[in-house]
């Protein structure tokens, strides 16, 4: 009896997993896309806490601006709510930056069970959940990788806990959000070099360098083969045909 118990249990579990799996990986775009945010004081500072504490939902109506025009672009009318959630105050599991797959197999799982951790019945039913980990310029100058995961819908972004720095902010954002649908990064993961061709905004301009505004997924602007710089908000940028195909929006 147990044991039939026991593979009941496991079929139980596998049937959700891919039924989430196809779920994620099936987005319909007709959909309004909801979006939660939630804040959290990474640094543990006076001058985060009060960064946070000043947050309004509004202030991230440029990414929702942004992303559905860029859908419209592609023949998609999307619209996304950005909803600002409560603040946390546990950080999400640090991304390993060395070990082998079982090591990002293991993060995964620690990460996909502290969302599960951090879930309310306050929270309003969102499409992507991301933790905005904020860190003040003065204890830290240079912010590692965020990640998202397109299983789960969820992501950790690092981001700065300064004003000066909110429109850049937007475009960490809007990064990591695509990459819960399945878009890949453009860029080489050893030089942070945006790779061509899918990496570059514009690929019928002459001369090619320097480009003039970044692909999202690459995260940064083309100026010599070996230099880039990073935008200054999302105006600067664009998502690109490859970028598209993966989150569904262009065949």
């Amino acid at each position: 009896m147990w044991k039939k118990a026991r593979i009941a249990i496991l079929l139980a579990i596998l049937l959700y997993v891919v039924v989430d799996a196809w779920r994620d990986q099936n987005q319909n775009w007709t959909r309004p896309i909801a979006v939660l945010l939630h804040p959290i004081n990474a640094d543990g500072t006076a001058e985060t806490q009060a960064y946070i504490q000043q947050l309004q939902q509004y202030q991230f109506g440029e990414i929702s601006s942004y992303l559905r025009q860029s859908a419209q672009q592609y023949g998609q009318n999307t619209h996304f709510l950005m909803l600002l959630g409560r603040p946390l105050q546990v950080l999400p599991p640090t991304v390993p930056t060395q070990g082998g797959i079982w090591q990002s197999i293991w993060w995964s799982l620690k990460f996909r069970y502290y969302a599960w951790q951090q879930q309310s019945s306050v929270d309003p039913t969102a499409t992507v959940v991301l933790y905005l980990n904020y860190y003040s310029p003065k204890t830290r100058q240079r912010l590692v990788h965020s990640t998202a995961l397109e299983r789960g819908r969820i992501g950790s972004v690092n981001l700065f806990s300064d004003p000066q720095q909110n429109a850049q902010n937007e475009v960490v954002i809007a990064h990591e959000l695509l990459h819960a649908f399945g878009a890949t990064d453009k860029y080489d993961l050893s030089t942070g070099q945006p790779i061509y061709p899918n990496g570059y905004a514009d690929l019928q301009q002459q001369p090619l360098l320097p480009q003039h505004m970044a692909e999202l997924m690459a995260g940064y602007i083309p100026i010599t083969p070996q230099q880039s710089k990073m935008p200054q908000n999302l105006e600067q940028t664009k998502v690109g045909a490859v970028t598209a195909k993966e989150i569904g929006w262009a065949k």
